[in-house]
């Protein structure tokens, strides 16, 4: 038993969906899934399992950042043997072809943490996504008529930059969006060798004004999970 999920095993399955706000959690599992299983809702973070498609599948919330989502996901991973995680989560273009509600796929993540600096001094690890995860989810988004782009995405550990222009830079060498998981996610999948992905959408843009609200980041995403889901199901 973990400490900050506490399911008892077996209450958690090999694949695992991680969206980084509780509540999306909640709704992800009331809306996909049957035979509905709350595990955990230690600090009002909750977790899931149910069936979706006759595959068991597990929801669980990660929280906002590197260290919170590092905390859930080394959980899952060491305490309860989890095999494939798929993040789920909300993501700021850097890019004008890049519009709101747009799916993004990280295949690598940039961050300006200093994370992985402590873990290799004087280097530079460059977490990317699990190609056989990958690959599922293209042949996914395919059979779904889904359009996704994919590439880099800068995980960030500040959600309010002090200086407006620093998405710049990024986005001149490429970067598709920002959000302020992923690194920690396929760095800590590598670790425990392990099979990651994340899969975002859209909500808000550094180069439009457009932008979606707090509900609609929280129900409104549903190409995301879906393309999420089936490509959990192709899963063996």
């Amino acid at each position: 038993m973990s400490i900050h999920i506490a399911a008892k095993m077996g209450e958690i399955v090999d694949t695992v969906l991680l969206p980084g706000d509780p509540k999306r959690a909640k709704w992800i599992a009331e809306k996909y899934l049957e035979d509905v299983v709350c595990y955990s809702d230690i600090r009002g973070m909750f977790g899931f399992t149910g069936v979706y498609k006759g595959k068991r599948i597990s929801v669980q919330g990660t929280g906002m950042g590197i260290p919170s989502m590092s905390i859930y996901a080394t959980e899952l991973m060491k305490d309860y043997g989890v095999k494939n995680l798929i993040r789920v989560g909300s993501a700021g273009s850097y890019q004008k072809e890049i519009k709101i509600r747009d799916v993004v796929v990280a295949m690598s993540a940039s961050t300006d943490s200093n994370i992985n600096n402590r873990r290799f001094p004087n280097g530079n690890f460059s977490p990317t996504a699990n190609f056989e995860l990958f690959e599922k989810l293209l042949e996914t988004s395919k059979e779904l008529k889904i359009n996704i782009k994919a590439g880099n995405v800068l995980t960030s550990d500040e959600f309010y930059n002090d200086d407006p222009n620093y998405y710049k830079k990024w986005a001149d060498f490429g970067v598709l969006a920002v959000e302020m998981e992923t690194a920690g996610l396929y760095t800590l999948a590598s670790k425990y060798k392990t099979k990651a992905l994340s899969i975002l959408t859209v909500s808000d843009s550094l180069v439009s004004p457009e932008i979606t609200t707090s509900e609609e980041r929280e129900k409104s995403f549903s190409e995301m999970i879906e393309l999420a889901l089936e490509t959990a199901v192709k899963i063996k």
